[in-house]
C-alpha cells in the first residue's frame, strides 16, 4: 500500500486530472471530491474511480475544459449548464447561490444539467448542511434498473440524499440510491473477480447472479422491490425531467468511454430550518438520541461521519497498483 499525506493525496488527484485534459478550474473541485470520499470510507468514488474520469477526459466524455454557466431564475430558483463538464464545478458554482438565497429566503433551489457523475451525492448536501442549511439532492444515471416484472433498465441507481447541521455539527447523512447498492460497488468486485451477494443483481435474462462481469451486463436490483423503482423514478423526475437533462434510458454510462457525454442532471433544494421552526434543532436532537439509546442501532450517516473526522487526520492508503 502507499500511503500519502492529505495534502499530497489531493496533489495526485488534482495534477493527474490535469495531466488527462482537466482545466485547473475543473480539476481542483473533483480532487476535493475524491478526498472527501476517501476520508468518508467511500474508497468505490475515490482513488478507484480517478482512471475512470482520466478516461473520460481523454476520449471527450467529459469536457476538460468546459466553461458551466449560471442562470438566475429568480431570487430562489438558479440552474446551472454544467456544458458537459465534471459536475463538481458546476454544483460549486451553483452553491454560491443557493446558500446566501436560502438563508436570507428560507429556501432556494438549484438545477443542474448537461451534467456528469457527481461522485458521492451527500458530499454535496454535506457541504449545504455545512452552511447551518438543510440540503437535499438528487441525481440520474445511466438506466440500470428495470420496472418491476420487465428486465430491461429504464433508471438508474438514482441517489436521493439529505444532510442536516444541528448543534455545532453534521449529524445526519441519508444518502441511498434506488438499488440495494451502488453500481460503483460491483464495478470494483467485477475488477478483483470477487463474487457479490445474492439479492444486489440481476443477470440479462433477468435471474439473479452473484458473478459481477454478468451483473454489470444485467439491472441492478431495486431496493425494496417496487419501492425502489419508485423512489428511483421520483429521482429521476427531479433531476432529468426538471431539469432538461438526459434520462437514464438516454445517458452513456458512466463506466465505459463508449458514446457521447452522458448529460445528466442534478437537482438541490437548501432550506433554512430557522425559517420554519424555532424547536428544529431540539427536535432532531430528540429524534438522534432515540436511535443512540437502542444497543446496536445507528443513525444515518454517522459511519461517514465518524470515518472523516478520523481520516482527515490521518495517511491516505493506496493499493500499490491503484498508485
Amino acid at each position: 500500500m502507499k500511503k500519502l499525506s492529505q495534502n499530497q493525496a489531493l496533489e495526485l488527484a488534482f495534477n493527474t486530472l490535469q495531466k488527462n485534459g482537466a482545466s485547473k478550474e475543473n480539476a481542483l473541485p473533483l480532487a476535493i471530491g475524491i478526498i472527501d470520499a476517501e476520508n468518508q470510507g467511500i474508497k468505490s468514488h475515490g482513488f478507484h474511480y480517478l482512471p475512470i474520469y482520466c478516461s473520460h477526459l481523454k476520449c471527450g466524455k467529459v469536457k476538460g475544459y468546459a466553461n458551466p454557466v449560471l442562470n438566475t431564475i429568480s431570487n430562489v430558483s438558479f440552474k446551472v449548464n454544467a456544458d458537459n463538464g465534471f459536475a463538481h464545478r458546476a454544483i460549486s458554482l451553483g452553491m454560491e447561490k443557493l446558500v446566501p438565497s436560502a438563508k436570507e429566503n428560507g429556501i432556494s433551489s438549484l438545477a443542474i444539467t448537461n451534467s456528469y457523475n457527481c461522485g458521492v451525492l451527500g458530499y454535496h448536501t454535506k457541504n449545504i448542511a455545512k452552511e447551518k442549511l438543510l440540503g437535499i439532492g438528487f441525481t440520474n444515471a445511466p438506466a440500470s434498473i428495470a420496472p418491476l416484472g420487465g428486465i430491461k433498465p429504464v433508471v438508474g441507481t438514482n441517489p436521493i440524499s439529505i444532510a442536516i447541521y444541528n448543534k455545532g455539527d453534521i449529524k445526519i447523512i441519508i444518502d441511498q440510491s434506488a438499488s440495494v447498492v451502488a453500481k460503483s460497488e460491483i464495478s470494483v468486485r467485477a475488477k478483483s473477480g470477487e463474487k457479490i451477494p445474492e439479492g444486489w443483481a440481476f443477470g440479462p435474462d433477468g435471474k439473479t447472479t452473484t458473478d459481477a462481469s454478468v451483473a454489470l451486463k444485467g439491472t441492478m436490483a431495486p431496493t425494496g422491490g417496487y419501492k425502489g423503482f419508485g423512489m428511483g423514478l421520483f429521482v429521476e423526475i427531479m433531476s432529468a425531467c426538471l431539469t432538461g437533462s438526459n434520462l437514464g434510458i438516454e445517458a452513456s454510462s458512466f463506466a465505459n468511454d463508449q458514446g457521447d457525454p452522458p448529460g445528466t442532471g442534478q437537482f438541490f433544494i437548501a432550506i433554512n430550518p430557522e425559517k420554519y421552526s424555532n424547536t428544529f434543532e431540539d427536535k432532531i436532537e430528540k429524534i438522534i438520541k432515540s436511535i443512540k439509546s437502542q444497543e446496536k442501532a445507528r443513525v444515518p450517516g454517522s459511519k461517514r461521519i465518524n470515518n472523516y473526522k478520523t481520516n482527515t487526520n490521518a495517511e491516505i492508503s493506496i493499493k500499490d497498483e491503484l498508485y
